[in-house]
């Protein structure tokens, strides 16, 4: 028999606001192991004042894509500031599926404001403030990493953090929303309903059209 899955809390968050940490932002990624599509990095700020926990708030993983839309504009309105950065599949060709998740995390932190005192990043890794992406390696307009506030990592703090578990939904529900928009304008790939990943319908797509603008193209594909 399953466990039940846990339900997130903000222990783990008091206690780093308790630290004269008036604001924190917590930060999750969405479509790291995709084929094709950006990878995204949610973001909420959340001060000592933050209310009570949304009712049904958990990992996006463990959420219908209902439960997902239901929950934005509670989480919207419980936080004092939400955002989400993307790096593109060009990008992560360019410098590495971490370095464009630390441009992705810097670009959804540039949206908040206030800006944060200490950052909770889910995982073991500090990929945002562990060594900048060189900028003259790379063709795109890389954001600067300097001056990133401090960073704390916890593992599954998706499922156990509420402030990361938010932003992994919010995350989510807009990675998801730009891979049904990319659905509409390269058919073939059924990206409405793999949004990205590796699924037999996806493969398909690859075998009868190849990559496209939008795949990973350094990535070993499955075809």
């Amino acid at each position: 028999m399953n466990s039940p899955s846990l339900e997130p809390d903000l222990q783990f968050e008091s206690t780093l606001l308790a630290r004269d940490v008036n604001y924190l932002a917590c930060l999750d990624e969405v479509g790291r192991g995709a084929l094709a599509g950006p990878v995204a990095l949610g973001a909420v700020l959340i001060s000592r004042d933050v209310g009570q926990i949304p009712a049904g708030l958990r990992d996006s993983k463990l959420l219908t894509a209902k439960s997902r839309n239901d929950l934005l504009p509670k989480i919207r309105s419980w936080v004092l500031c939400q955002a989400v950065g993307f790096a593109s599949a060009a990008e992560i060709d360019d410098l590495g599926i971490i370095g464009a998740m630390r441009v992705a995390g810097v670009r959804a932190l540039e949206q908040l404001c206030p800006l944060p005192d200490l950052i909770l990043l889910d995982g073991n890794h500090d990929y945002l403030s562990s060594g900048g992406v060189k900028r003259e390696a790379t063709l795109f307009d890389v954001p600067d990493t300097k001056g990133i506030p401090p960073v704390v990592t916890k593992i599954k703090a998706d499922m156990t953090c509420a402030g990361v578990a938010a932003a992994s939904v919010v995350a989510k529900c807009a990675r998801d929303a730009l891979m049904i928009e990319l659905a509409s304008k390269l058919p073939g790939y059924s990206f409405e309903k793999n949004k990205g990943y590796s699924s037999p319908d996806h493969i398909q797509g690859l075998r009868a059209h190849g990559l496209s603008e939008v795949h990973r193209h350094s990535w070993k594909m499955p075809v």
